[in-house]
């Protein structure tokens, strides 16, 4: 890291496995800041910027964080996976796949943090039970759905159904292929916090 203007500083971040050079940021910008406004990675959704609707959910060093909550600088030496970076294949693809099947998807903003989310979730925790599901997508807000239909769709991936079971039942729903219905339509709601991240409120 170096600093040859007076208060902007210079780095590499390892993005999706790819070194990409940061230059002339400020030491107070933070990490969905430089990916999205100074590297051009917006699969990375801005939307509180407090931590507390896992828009910017991405793995650093392969943990869950919220990107708005990291300084950029802090991760110059840690690796940086979006979305984009979990793959075209294996348990991503299968999430991927189980969300549109299921419905688990509307206006798609709040998609990329889920998909990194429960990706991350069945790759530690494979057999999590209902609780920890909800615990752990605590902290990530999504406003159309209404739940029920995300959580479907891991369950779904459990099962091993990935997005085949869901192509003959609840995707069709909502009147469009492969979306789901209106916002609290499942009527499902979650509960709890995830270490590092903020409260939900829209699973009170």
């Amino acid at each position: 890291m170096s600093g040859d203007v007076p208060g902007r500083l210079s780095y590499h971040l390892s993005i999706d496995g790819t070194q990409r050079a940061v230059t002339g940021a400020r030491l107070e910008e933070s990490l969905l800041t430089v990916l999205r406004e100074r590297l051009d990675v917006t699969s990375v959704k801005d939307a509180c910027e407090q931590g507390r609707c896992g828009a910017c959910s991405v793995l650093l060093d392969g943990r869950l964080v919220t990107a708005c909550t990291i300084l950029a600088a802090d991760a110059a030496d840690a690796r940086v996976v979006t979305v984009a970076g979990l793959g075209p294949g294996g348990p991503a693809a299968a999430v991927r796949a189980a969300f549109v099947a299921h419905g688990a998807v509307q206006c798609g903003f709040c998609t990329p943090g889920l998909v990194v989310a429960v990706t991350d979730l069945l790759a530690r925790r494979p057999g999590a039970d209902e609780e920890e599901i909800r615990e752990t997508l605590a902290g990530n807000i999504c406003r159309c759905t209404g739940y029920g239909r995300i959580l479907e769709a891991v369950r779904a991936v459990q099962a091993g159904r990935g997005g085949l079971a869901g192509r003959s039942g609840p995707a069709r729903r909502g009147g469009r292929t492969g979306l789901g219905g209106a916002a609290g339509q499942d009527g499902e709601a979650g509960r709890g916090d995830q270490a590092g991240r903020g409260d939900s409120p829209g699973w009170a």
